[in-house]
């Protein structure tokens, strides 16, 4: 009798434990990687910046996996709207919760909900496509922009809102997006960090790639990136402050945008009444290892502030979640019996895409040898469950249209090889054209 397991979430992680189903189950396996959207691949998808196209062309490994015989795609389910953990239970002989980290930490700042206050998770998802953020949701009308966070994720934002949309066009943004960028009145974006730079959370390759910028004067000042000794820093730290050191002292170019990077900075106050006008910040330090205020305050004026002080994930419905840290408590991947758990969910916004690969090993190995000592017990079929209730999941076939229809968009707008359809209709239209 094949052993039964449905995977919630269909990004890396997700995908990485069918991998590992298929190679340590030892027998028959029947795999169900179930998603919410119509489309698989996750992050990959809709939160790796479109002009990273090398981290991107991950999705050709995860898309070999989707096409083994035993894993099958199901495409707009979601849980607790089309069935419930407790169904999944009793159709499956686990279930594998992988449903990543989807909102960004708040602030905890006065203002930080105004009009212009946004998420960065947010600002990803609308120049990535993802169906949930319709085009219309950004204008980007302001000249000045303040970016909260000194991550690659900061980064990004900050990398896309610095380009031209020509830059950008050999890219897979949606059209709707990109007209949007090219009417964009951006002219100053300022990268605020509350540390030093020998803290910050950027990889240097991705900083590097800041100064590459042809749209764009980079800008440090020199009391914010230090004059220390950096012998005792890290090989990454200290190639981050060499890059930085040396912006310092790099006169502007006159490109039509500028970047500030600062330092030693740290939110205190959205401005504002009806719209975010500018956030006033104070001057920070380090002491006994802890951030402190010195009581030193300036105003930067800006129409938008994008938050990027990292990734959280959310309660799934009746499933347990740990609020303090916002992962679902687990030992190895277990959660309860046949419940389990990898990825972002399980261990927190930590790692690199391929992190999940050896985190979804060791879930495995744990599921594995539970059931290895469970008697077979008889299991409903989800099918079943969802026909009853009108669900026609997106099949792996009809995933593949959306994709086809993107490259016929690509090539009748003259660009790429992918231009991404905007919202769900028009994924449907694709793959279910009648």
């Amino acid at each position: 009798m094949s052993l039964r397991v449905a995977i919630v979430g269909s990004g890396p992680a997700g995908i990485y434990t069918a991998e590992a189903l298929t190679k340590q189950a030892g027998g028959p396996v029947e795999i169900d990687v179930l998603d919410r959207l119509p489309t698989p691949y996750g992050l990959v998808r809709y939160g790796v910046a479109p002009d990273h196209t090398s981290i991107k062309s991950i999705a050709g490994y995860l898309r070999r996996v989707l096409e083994l015989p035993a894993v099958r795609f199901l495409g707009g389910v979601e849980l607790g709207t089309d069935v419930s953990a407790g169904e999944l239970a009793r159709c499956y002989d686990a279930v594998v919760y992988c449903t990543g980290a989807m909102v960004d930490r708040r602030l905890g700042v006065p203002g930080e909900d105004l009009p212009g206050s946004v998420a960065a998770t947010d600002f990803v998802n609308w120049y990535c496509g993802h169906p949930d953020v319709p085009p219309e949701t950004f204008t980007l009308d302001s000249p000045d922009v303040v970016v909260i966070g000194v991550g690659n994720v900061a980064v990004d934002v900050v990398r896309v809102l610095a380009r031209t949309a020509e830059e950008l066009r050999a890219t897979d943004v949606p059209q709707e997006v990109l007209d949007r960028l090219a009417k964009s009145q951006v002219r100053r974006i300022h990268m605020i960090g509350r540390r030093g730079p020998e803290h910050a959370k950027f990889t240097l390759k991705e900083l590097r790639e800041l100064g590459d910028l042809a749209n764009c004067d980079v800008t440090v000042r020199p009391e914010e990136a230090g004059d220390g000794d950096t012998a005792g820093l890290s090989r990454q730290a200290r190639g981050n402050v060499e890059v930085l050191r040396d912006w310092a002292v790099r006169p502007p170019a006159g490109r039509p945008r500028r970047l500030d990077v600062r330092f030693w900075l740290r939110p205190v106050e959205i401005l504002g009444t009806g719209r975010v006008t500018g956030v006033r910040l104070e001057r920070t330090r380090l002491a006994d290892g802890r951030v402190t205020g010195t009581g030193e305050y300036e105003t930067i004026p800006a129409g938008m502030v994008l938050r990027s002080v990292g990734y959280q994930s959310v309660p799934l419905p009746d499933v347990p979640f740990d609020p303090v840290t916002s992962t679902v408590p687990n030992v190895a991947g277990r959660v309860a019996e046949g419940q389990y758990v990898a990825g972002w969910l399980k261990r927190g916004p930590t790692g690199v895409i391929g992190t999940n690969k050896s985190d979804a090993a060791e879930t495995v190995r744990t599921l594995l040898a539970d059931l290895a000592a469970r008697p077979e017990r008889p299991l409903d079929r989800l099918d079943d469950l969802l026909a009853a209730r009108g669900v026609v999941p997106v099949t792996y076939d009809e995933w593949l249209a959306i994709e086809a229809a993107e490259a016929a968009l690509a090539a009748t707008l003259g660009r790429g090889e992918h231009v991404k359809l905007v919202g769900r209709p028009a994924m449907f239209a694709a793959c279910r054209p009648r």
